[in-house]
């Protein structure tokens, strides 16, 4: 049998529905191999990054790694930047590259970068095939290491000789999932302790709690113990938000108004949560708050964090574990205090929710897509000024319902990540939320949307300018400068493609639009205006002001 399709054997071995790429000459063999294949489905993209993106999302909504695949050169760099969004936001996800081959070439050095060296850093595994008979084996490898905790990114590099090569009686291995160890009891019953002597204590509930066991058991701890919790922007969902003890999303890293209860606590319970993500609060040696970490690993000791005591895991099982300790000792905080910063922040949230201004305030588009989404409903953001508005004021009722990125926090990943939401959930209503800026990094994938038959609503929230950083620049005192620019018409831009432009003109007519598109077959962009003049106001000024009270 021939290396490439020993290498799809192995694929389908551990499951693998779908390869994401964009295929050059070096993996014309491995193209083939796909095409034979009755279990894979190949989706090409106009676009490395784009490939990229929706293997990682694939991973981050199934557990199990999405697949990619690029050329040499230009295309694995192009793969460099959704690594680095898998590794940082633990999404498993297997990367394969073509390579020139390696026993005779008679090209020189043309397009040869040294790519197993780049992706070295950014990924847990990063190994050439360098004999058709070891394929299998490095393949079940690279799929075990990308899973284990914490997940993320693994690379395989596939020379073009080898996987032209004939193997003898290819051996395939079996696909065993290892069972994560309980955390030991000394921690459980220390953790129990700390808890129990608290006054005031919170839950932190972080993307590393986003499996549906650990949603099951912490909705249960919360039901059973009372005890008020709070999320980061990456947790959010995994309890449902209308519960009455949850008290909002730490957006920000300090100042904002769910800061007073953090700040109040005498102990947070942080469950699922790193500082690979932007930390959610920030430690300080005069702190007289404990800290109790909660996850499949130890913390990783940083000046921002330095938890006492770790409970090291599986997460749901440490949980339940707790639960059914702490219900034995049954009891009652005060959470007058908590309750009074909730009122406060919803206050302060709901404030512009029904302003009909148009362009149209990000509270508003907020509010109202809340409104029209179903509770399964699914919003991907991209990275902008409107993710914070989103973490802050959208309620989200089941996890994996508002995807969004803030660990690498890159620009480009939101449209692709919601057309992998919407293949793997065609029967559920998918929005993809973009800023100007990032949907243009990756808006030829239009294309690939339309030519997957998606049912899709893309929402392009029209500037033209970056507004995230012209909010910092205005931050920091600068006069704007170097961060505007003029974008295409977006109505046309999409009709190009085959989709189907629409663009309100107030804030009535976009509500109708969303709801009738969001009902249509096709893929709709909606370009909307928006207006971002309260950003300075809200989240410099009024914050900074609040935090000195």
């Amino acid at each position: 049998m021939k290396t490439s399709d020993i290498i799809i054997k192995s694929l389908e071995n551990e499951g693998v529905e779908y390869i994401f790429g964009l295929p050059g000459e070096e993996n014309l063999d491995l193209l083939e191999s796909i095409r034979k294949s009755d279990k894979i489905k190949l989706i090409l993209t106009r676009h490395e990054q784009g490939a990229g993106f929706m293997a990682a999302t694939y991973g981050r909504l199934t557990g199990k790694p999405g697949v990619c695949m690029s050329t040499l050169g230009p295309g694995a760099t192009n793969l460099m930047t959704p690594t680095a969004y898998a590794q940082l936001g633990a999404m498993p996800m297997v990367v394969l590259t073509g390579q020139k081959p390696i026993k005779e070439s008679k090209q020189g050095k043309f397009q040869i970068v040294d790519i197993l060296e780049m992706m070295q850093p950014l990924t847990k595994f990063s190994k050439q095939i360098t004999y058709g008979k070891n394929a299998s084996a490095i393949i079940r490898e690279a799929f075990r290491v990308s899973q284990e905790e914490r997940p993320g990114a693994v690379h395989i590099e596939i020379p073009e000789d080898v996987c032209k090569e004939i193997v003898e009686n290819p051996q395939y291995f079996n696909v065993n999932s290892a069972k994560i160890p309980s955390a030991n009891t000394s921690s459980i019953l220390e953790a129990k302790e700390m808890i129990l002597s608290a006054k005031k204590p919170l839950l932190l509930i972080g993307a590393g709690a986003n499996r549906k066991r650990a949603s099951e058991a912490l909705t249960n701890f919360v039901d059973q113990l009372g005890i008020p919790f709070f999320n980061t922007q990456m947790g959010k969902g995994i309890i449902d938000e209308r519960n009455p003890l949850y008290l909002g999303t730490a957006a920000l890293s300090s100042n904002d108004f769910l800061h007073e209860a953090i700040e109040a606590a005498d102990l947070i319970i942080n469950v699922g949560h790193d500082t690979i993500e932007k930390p959610p609060f920030v430690m300080n040696p005069d702190d007289k708050r404990k800290v109790i970490h909660i996850n499949f690993f130890a913390a990783e000791v940083h000046e921002v964090y330095f938890p006492q005591l770790n409970v090291i895991g599986d997460i749901a099982t440490s949980i339940h574990q707790l639960t059914k300790e702490l219900k034995s000792n049954a009891k009652k905080w005060n959470l007058d205090f908590f309750l009074k910063v909730k009122d406060n922040v919803l206050c302060h949230l709901s404030k512009y929710k029904d302003d009909n201004r148009f362009p149209m305030l990000p509270q508003r588009l907020v509010e109202i897509t809340r409104n029209i989404l179903p509770k399964d409903g699914i919003v991907t953001l991209d990275n902008g000024i409107y993710k914070i508005w989103f973490a802050r004021n959208y309620p989200a009722y089941a996890q994996n319902t508002l995807l969004l990125d803030n660990a690498l926090a890159t620009m480009g990943a939101g449209f692709p990540s919601a057309m992998m939401a919407k293949e793997l959930h065609p029967h559920k209503k998918v929005i993809s939320i973009n800023g100007d800026g990032g949907f243009m990094m990756n808006s030829q994938e239009l294309e690939t949307a339309v030519r997957m038959d998606l049912d899709l609503v893309i929402i392009i929230l029209n500037d033209n300018a970056y507004g995230m950083i012209e909010w910092k620049q205005e931050g920091e005192g600068f006069p704007k400068f170097g961060l505007e620019y003029k974008n295409p018409d977006f109505v046309k831009y999409a009709e190009s493609f085959g989709a189907i432009g629409h663009r309100p003109t107030s804030g009535s007519e976009f509500e109708e639009t969303l709801t009738k598109t969001l009902n249509l077959k096709g893929v709709h962009v909606i370009d909307l205006a928006v207006d971002y003049s309260l950003n300075h106001e809200i989240l410099n000024v009024l914050l900074s002001e609040n935090s000195k009270k």
